[in-house]
């Protein structure tokens, strides 16, 4: 049935302002400045209340702090002024453990963003399915086996927590259905060797039990500053046969997402497919728990794409700073991608944009 969310692609085709923008101005600080990400990842908290066994930020430290309320929000509203389209709620920390998550989230959608939260599914409760849920574009919920044995062992939690989920993402979908409202709510999966043989089982629990509108199963990635290496050489050749499996839970109200072509690129270099990351400092950018913001999620804490901080001078001052012109420098002339996370956010954009960039194909005049 496809995948009309293109999760398993990308969306920078239905943003051609922004592209013409970008190639008129990526080698032009002039206008360079001025062009502010399309999306943003932001992390209202430090700390999580889960230990996944894959996560890629476990070299962090999982600080417990929290942003402070009413600088995120003006933080909100001035990113909705300078252009940034979306916000996705998710980083180094569970972003429902911030306390005043449900106000940010109105401040934000008042100023224009549309919002994506990623979480664990543990926190989600009435006050925030009746107070944000509706101004939410989609919700994710982190869901990494289809039995609550099996669960517990990778989420690294609390025995019930499966079954809670389930039960807060039930809520979730009767009150989206009983008021009308347009959000999105899905599920997602890494696929391992540990639940691979579940992701039927949880493939029928999101549709038949709880309803949701998706589910996605996709690869590990490893990060090159985590601390897991248990699945750095996974082969994702040995899971394929599931894509056909699978692909057969979909329904006209449920769309299973394998992202078979992810897994397939995997094992594949990066340079195969092109030699610079074009999105870095474009489209994308990581503001952490503390207000450091991040040309790519990557790479945090690492200073050769920390930008400044968002809450000691404005966002703008810091996306038109010197820093940034340096990042947009380094990535494009210093940046060895070989090193880069496979797999990345912005892999497909590349993809794209190199071949705005470079003129890969031919004959591009006849059309």
């Amino acid at each position: 049935m496809g995948d009309k969310f293109r999760i398993d692609s990308h969306k920078l085709i239905y943003h051609p302002k922004h592209v013409v923008a970008f190639l008129d101005g990526s080698h032009d600080w002039e206008k360079a400045k001025n062009i502010y990400p399309i999306y943003v990842e932001l992390s209202p908290m430090g700390t999580c209340n889960h230990r996944c066994i894959f996560c890629a930020y476990d070299y962090i430290g999982y600080e417990p702090v929290a942003m402070n309320e009413d600088a995120m929000i003006a933080l909100m509203r001035e990113m909705g002024k300078l252009g940034v389209k979306s916000v996705h709620l998710a980083g180094e920390g569970e972003p429902l453990l911030h306390k005043q998550i449900v106000a940010a989230i109105n401040a934000g959608y008042e100023a224009g963003l549309d919002f994506g939260i990623t979480t664990n599914g543990t926190l989600i409760n009435d006050r925030f399915i009746q107070e944000a849920l509706g101004q939410v574009t989609w919700l994710k919920v982190s869901m990494n086996a289809g039995t609550s044995r099996t669960y517990t062992q990778i989420h690294r939690c609390k025995p019930g927590d499966f079954d809670k989920v389930i039960k807060n993402l039930q809520s979730a979908v009767e009150y989206k259905r009983r008021h009308g409202l347009a959000t999105t709510i899905g599920a997602q999966a890494i696929l391992l060797p540990e639940n691979a043989e579940e992701m039927e089982i949880l493939a029928k629990v999101c549709r038949d039990e709880i309803g949701l509108d998706y589910l996605v199963i996709k690869p590990y990635s490893q990060h090159f500053s985590s601390n897991i290496r248990r699945y750095d050489h996974i082969d994702y050749n040995d899971y394929l046969y599931l894509d056909k499996l699978l692909s057969a839970c979909s329904t006209s109200d449920f769309q299973l997402i394998f992202r078979s072509k992810t897994m397939q690129k995997y094992a594949q270099p990066i340079t195969d497919r092109y030699s610079t990351c074009y999105s870095t400092p474009f489209f994308q950018a990581h503001i952490m728990t503390s207000g450091e913001l991040y040309s790519c999620p990557s790479y945090l804490k690492d200073e050769r794409f920390f930008l400044g901080n968002v809450f000691e001078t404005s966002f703008q001052e810091v996306w038109q700073s010197e820093k940034r012109k340096a990042n947009i420098q380094y990535v494009q002339h210093g940046l060895d991608i070989s090193e880069c996370r496979h797999n990345c956010h912005m892999d497909q954009i590349n993809v794209y944009l190199s071949e705005l960039k470079e003129n890969r194909v031919p004959h591009v005049n006849f059309i």
